[in-house]
């Protein structure tokens, strides 16, 4: 499980989040990273029991740094306030390819999520992705209107840059429109402070990755036919 001392010290650094602060309290940061590290290898070694695909990549290199970008942010706080570690088959942040993701982060922010969010390294994966979408629709739309996944999983995230109009290249009237308007192709599924410091934790992100599995299979098929 996770535990309560690694909310508690995001908590804390959400509310001193400056270098001093984190210097001062690298020992519990440290620790919270340990403690996020050891339950994402009990992840992988349970995702690999349904999806043998993702392989053993290194949790250490999969975790996102927690210094912020702050080259063209506005909001120059140093640290983000959560940690966020993603589970793919190249064993590669950076990858192109669709994957698990593991999100912890107090106060009922906590998620599992699958799928891909298209930055300017994973452009290449976007036309691909529609396109697949737009050709293989009754397989596609089999994935995300089964009734369990919408019940457990629920739709695609529509909160980033959804596109007014189809994209050039598709048709306007394409049964596949509202997801070819996507710019990212994710689910996230939100998780109680709770559920993850308790002995549950484990069991249940396993069992909604289990679920998102046919999401994440379409995905990479279509990235890497």
């Amino acid at each position: 499980m996770i535990e309560k001392s690694t909310l508690e010290f995001l908590d804390d650094l959400r509310r001193n989040n400056y270098k001093e602060w984190f210097h001062a309290n690298r020992a519990r940061y440290d620790a919270a990273r340990e403690n996020v590290l050891d339950n994402a290898a009990r992840l992988i070694e349970g995702i690999n029991r349904f999806d043998p695909s993702l392989g053993y990549p290194d949790a250490a290199k999969s975790l996102y740094r927690i210094n912020r970008n702050l080259r063209f942010s506005a909001d120059k706080r140093p640290y983000k306030t959560h940690f966020g570690l993603v589970m793919n088959a190249d064993g590669d942040r950076h990858s192109p390819l669709s994957g698990y993701y593991m999100h912890i982060e107090p106060g009922g922010m906590s998620a599992v999520s699958c799928g891909i969010y298209i930055t300017e390294e994973k452009a290449a994966s976007l036309g691909a992705i529609r396109r697949a979408i737009d050709t293989d629709w009754e397989e596609f739309s089999a994935i995300v209107d089964d009734p369990v996944f919408r019940e457990h999983i629920g739709d695609l995230c529509r909160e980033d840059r959804v596109l007014k109009r189809v994209p050039r290249g598709f048709r306007a009237d394409s049964p596949a429109a509202e997801y070819l308007k996507l710019n990212h192709f994710y689910v996230w599924r939100l998780l109680p402070d709770s559920l993850v410091t308790g002995p549950d934790y484990i069991s249940e992100a396993l069992r909604l990755y289990e679920l998102m599995k046919p999401l994440n299979d379409f995905l990479n098929r279509a990235i890497r036919p």
